[in-house]
């Protein structure tokens, strides 16, 4: 049996429909917080093309995720950015060009496995809300066939990893907060330790107080669990401060620019993505360093001056200058001893 399909260029491809299966192994324990479980991702050629629509969804996207990395897309509406992200895991079926995981492309793995082996977050959350967080939480474990005593343990890991109480597993959706419901999904989406996640705008209808607190959340946790992350957001500034590699994409899902927030906010490829990144490119950077990472000036320089933590960026150090109409800031270590002190001219240079 086969099937017709239309590549990027309108050419009509046939390709087996009932393809090789191959199931995604699940782990023999995933009783270590420190799992460094990752897969390495590889977009080839991958191209999406809905009947009727004169111009791909997304067109020939090639790309490499390493292993352990968090790549961000961003681009304008009409980008392909959340059909992209929704190829992989086969929500949406590829019109040509190819997605592999570990080596091994996506039709190669029983669609059901596939899916059980990708974390998948949304902006919607998405919980049952006839079942408790506990429940919530444990779903795919629970589909693979784990014992109850292991769903317990990993549930109760979980939510202490995303910051809530062991009481709250008996709570229901509707009794918790947005904040709360968006990291009860993210312990969802982690329960049976996948290699790789997606996410899509997963802190976008959030306050702006909470959001930023769940991004250092998401970035805490990614520093000790190091997943493949795909994270699609409109926020460049989101974008800057939680990707390891951004993916520029034009409308119509072509890829602009490929690179580390570093190299894309020194180096835009071309007008498009430097105007998509903003005239303030130069003040974003700061966002890329922290203050432990400067030579500090001697404490006796900040005599009196407002104190900030050293693990602040050095955007956060400007914003607090200007905001306290000082020159010096006082650095502290997360102990509140001195570390230095750091001037307005050090962070301008």
């Amino acid at each position: 049996m086969t099937e017709r399909t239309r590549d990027a260029r309108g050419s009509v491809k046939r390709h087996d429909a009932r393809p090789r299966i191959r199931r995604i192994p699940t782990p023999v324990r995933d009783d270590s917080r420190m799992a460094t479980q990752a897969a390495e991702l590889v977009f080839d050629e991958a191209t999406k093309l809905y009947e009727g629509r004169g111009e791909a969804a997304v067109d020939r996207l090639s790309l490499t995720v390493p292993a352990g990395e968090i790549c961000v897309l961003v681009g304008p509406s009409g980008g392909g950015k959340t059909t992209a992200l929704k190829l992989v895991n086969r929500l949406i079926a590829l019109t040509s060009g190819d997605i592999r995981i570990d080596g091994t492309s996506i039709m190669e793995h029983d669609l059901t496995e596939l899916r059980r082996g990708i974390g998948y977050v949304i902006q919607q959350v998405g919980l049952f809300p006839h079942m408790t967080v506990g429940a919530n939480i444990g779903t795919v474990p629970r589909l693979l066939g784990w014992p109850k005593q292991r769903i317990a343990l990993r549930t109760e890991e979980l939510l202490e990893l995303v910051g809530l109480e062991p009481d709250d597993a008996k709570r229901y959706p509707a009794e918790l907060s947005g904040g709360q419901r968006q990291r009860v999904g993210l312990a969802r989406a982690l329960a049976a330790n996948p290699p790789l996640m997606l996410m899509d705008e997963p802190f976008g209808a959030i306050d702006p107080i909470v959001r930023m607190r769940l991004q250092d959340e998401f970035m805490r946790l990614q520093r000790e669990l190091r997943k493949t992350v795909v994270f699609v957001t409109h926020d460049i500034d989101e974008a800057i401060k939680i990707g390891d590699r951004i993916a520029i994409l034009r409308e119509g899902g072509r890829l602009a620019q490929y690179d580390t927030p570093a190299a894309i906010l020194e180096r835009p490829a071309d007008d498009f993505v430097a105007q998509f990144v903003g005239e303030d490119r130069a003040l974003k950077a700061l966002a890329l360093r922290r203050l432990s990472e400067l030579d500090l000036r001697p404490v006796a320089e900040a005599d009196g001056a407002p104190r900030i933590r050293d693990d602040s960026t050095l955007r956060d150090a400007l914003a607090r200058l200007v905001a306290e109409k000082s020159d010096y800031l006082l650095v502290v270590r997360a102990d509140g001893t001195p570390a230095g002190a750091v001037a307005r001219e050090d962070l301008l240079r």
